[in-house]
């Protein structure tokens, strides 16, 4: 295929992707006018009509929908591959987006990127905290970090963190005001402070083991967070009832700001993990990053 016509695939990805001719043409630094010229000309070479246009928006059609979908990640794997001879230049450098929990980080990463900083400058580490387990591939993320037993079977996955606990933990305040659980159903009589995964989910239900078996309780409570850093703090705050993994919450047990229940009935978790495609093409500052983080017993 002759450099011009995949030039005019690469316009058309670009487009599609945008949907806009304006916002397009800024990204690959081209007027409006000769990416639509260019787009319109594959379109007519090809037979086909490959995107809708409209005063306000672009879209693909079913065959634009379709030439996008076999043709876009080839692009990225060339690009993958470009950045990865690029990579071999020098050393380790570049952008590594990876998805994560604000609990991962602080468990898992945070205490190994001060050196790993120093060590490799000219690499740049994007964190986005989300509990909605992102799919990695469709959101570009490099990477992804989550418990072990949450990990898609088509995904190489690394060890970062070793198997925790949640542990139950209130102020010594509240429990002065409510009697202290005797079992996981005398939550339901509490406040507990729940977190949401995604916008659309159900409510996380806690979950707890006794005697091989395993089992859920729903607590009601005043608040709801996202984030286990703010279930962490309604708990020092005397709120209610959190259900937090227990490396964060040791300094408060150790310093007698939060008082720890029935902790024989929290059952323990796998670790987390690194994960990512096991098509990606490890360069040499994911490689890198790979190494840094992960676990040695």
């Amino acid at each position: 295929m002759a450099q011009t016509k995949i030039n005019d695939l690469q316009a058309f990805v670009a487009v599609a992707r945008e949907q806009s001719f304006t916002k397009a043409a800024v990204k690959l630094g081209v007027t409006s006018s000769a990416l639509s010229h260019t787009v319109r000309g594959l379109e007519e070479r090809l037979g086909v009509r490959l995107l809708s246009r409209t005063t306000r928006n672009v879209s693909t059609t079913e065959a634009g929908d379709r030439l996008m979908r076999s043709i876009a990640p080839l692009f990225e794997q060339i690009a993958a591959e470009v950045e990865a001879l690029n990579d071999l230049r020098d050393k380790p450098r570049g952008t590594i987006r990876i998805t994560c929990t604000d609990d991962s980080i602080e468990l898992c990463v945070r205490a190994k990127l001060k050196k790993f900083s120093e060590q490799y400058p000219d690499i740049v580490l994007e964190l986005f905290v989300d509990y909605g387990f992102t799919n990695v591939v469709e959101e570009r993320f490099d990477a992804g970090i989550r418990l072990g037993e949450a990990i898609s079977k088509d995904m190489i996955a690394v060890r970062i963190g070793r198997d925790w606990r949640l542990s139950l933990v209130a102020s010594p305040a509240y429990f002065e005001q409510n009697p202290v659980p005797e079992t996981p159903y005398d939550l339901m009589k509490h406040n507990c402070i729940n977190i949401r995964h995604r916008p659309s989910g159900t409510i996380y239900a806690w979950e707890f083991e006794r005697d091989g078996k395993s089992f859920t309780v729903k607590g009601e409570g005043p608040l709801v967070f996202n984030s286990i850093i703010h279930v962490l703090n309604a708990a020092l705050d005397g709120i209610g009832i959190g259900y937090v993994p227990e490396e964060l919450v040791a300094p408060y047990l150790a310093d007698g700001r939060l008082k720890e229940v029935l902790p024989e009935w929290c059952p323990t978790f796998q670790g987390y993990h690194l994960y990512y495609p096991n098509r990606r093409q490890a360069s040499p500052a994911f490689a890198a990053l790979v190494e840094a983080l992960r676990y040695t017993p």
